[in-house]
């Protein structure tokens, strides 16, 4: 058993939350709070060779942190390019190749320092390395605070769709550092905070509604807002994926949006919208269906897409081509032979996986978002 199944406490009990992922043996912690990157407690004690995997825009900001509070071990390190377009099977080759250069044994373990794109295909290759090694999420963003770094999800995209190719495998522990918040653009924040959302929708109308009264504190970075949305996103997800954690039943509910998502970020080379973005507007394009075949109400409509707006998102695709928004959702991971599946809104606070709607009903409303 890794030494971070088992973790010390955190050096500083008062400021930082911790919460568990159950999934018995495999289960891990998730650390919440500031400072956490130099705390030396928190990384695992038992792996002498250590891969940091990054990028280009986080290294230079808290990779000398992270070896500090490593010590004496043999550290190496994988600075990648920044964006999604690094999240190949060309990248996922190249962590490979180091490993193996190096000589990397299973006892080893692997850092992704990074926002989703490094922690996904960090996992990836960790899933993969003989079979299986261990490795810790260190996510610097808060989408990859609140979603990606948690509960085992790792992949790299086909260039026709997102994430198709991939493992399950759980992290040994996710240090969840908020001070790395303070140097994120207001873009990137406002891209984590889609997916905070997402799960008032799916399945917390209380917390939804303290969304709305707290937008404006968590778009300033008010510690005591930024520190209660993490807790509470972690605590659901981890709920989630402890219950379905292959995504059978349940889990799906956390793709809200995703499926229209996925579909609009390959259509744009994903470059034109960030994930949380693009996860945004195709929250939007799931109310909207829901509205169409008559669930969600035109009023609760209107309170999702202002909640998005003031989280500096956006609600409106413009320019997209419906046919080709279509096409590119029958690549999606919850398509099978029965058809496409979507995450359709019954009302704020309760979401369900249902099939896909008739084609000319998804095709108006894409319309109507297109402009």
């Amino acid at each position: 058993m890794s030494a971070l199944q088992n973790p010390k406490a955190p050096a500083n009990l008062r400021a930082v939350d911790s919460l568990t992922v159950a999934l018995g043996s495999r289960s891990y912690p998730i650390h919440i709070g500031p400072g956490l990157l130099r705390d030396p407690a928190l990384y695992p004690s038992d792996a002498k060779q250590i891969l940091i995997v990054s990028n280009e825009v986080v290294a230079p900001l808290y990779l000398q942190t992270v070896r500090a509070a490593l010590g004496d071990r043999d550290v190496q390190t994988i600075i990648l390019p920044d964006g999604e377009r690094v999240k190949t099977l060309a990248t996922f080759a190249t962590i490979l190749d180091r490993l193996v250069d190096a000589r990397f044994h299973r006892d080893c373990c692997l850092l992704a320092l990074g926002g989703g794109v490094v922690g996904d295909v960090t996992g990836y290759a960790a899933a993969s390395f003989q079979r299986g090694v261990d490795f810790v999420q260190i996510p610097t963003t808060l989408l990859a605070q609140v979603d990606s770094s948690v509960g085992g999800k790792t992949a790299v995209n086909h260039p026709r769709a997102k994430n198709m190719i991939g493992a399950f495998h759980q992290p040994i522990a996710v240090l969840a550092d908020t001070d790395a918040l303070k140097s994120l653009p207001p873009r990137e924040l406002a891209a984590g905070l889609a997916e905070v959302i997402k799960y008032g929708v799916i399945v917390d109308p209380d917390f939804f509604a303290w969304l709305e009264r707290a937008m404006p504190k968590l778009r300033a970075l008010d510690p005591d807002a930024l520190a209660h949305a993490i807790r509470r996103s972690c605590e659901i997800k981890a709920g989630i994926v402890a219950e379905d954690e292959r995504e059978q039943g349940k889990r799906a509910l956390l793709n809200l949006g995703h499926t229209f998502g996925h579909a609009l970020e390959s259509l744009g080379n994903y470059e034109r919208w960030l994930h949380g973005e693009a996860v945004a507007l195709g929250i939007v394009l799931a109310a909207r269906t829901s509205a169409a075949i008559g669930w969600i109400g035109a009023a609760d409509c209107e309170r999702l897409e202002a909640l998005l707006e003031s989280a500096g998102l956006p609600i409106a695709a413009e320019g997209v081509d419906p046919d080709r928004v279509l096409e590119r959702m029958q690549l999606d991971k919850k398509a099978d032979r029965r058809g496409l599946k979507l995450i359709l809104i019954e009302r704020l606070g309760r979401a369900v996986v249902v099939p896909a709607p008739e084609r000319a009903v998804l095709k108006a409303v894409l319309a109507a978002a297109s402009g």
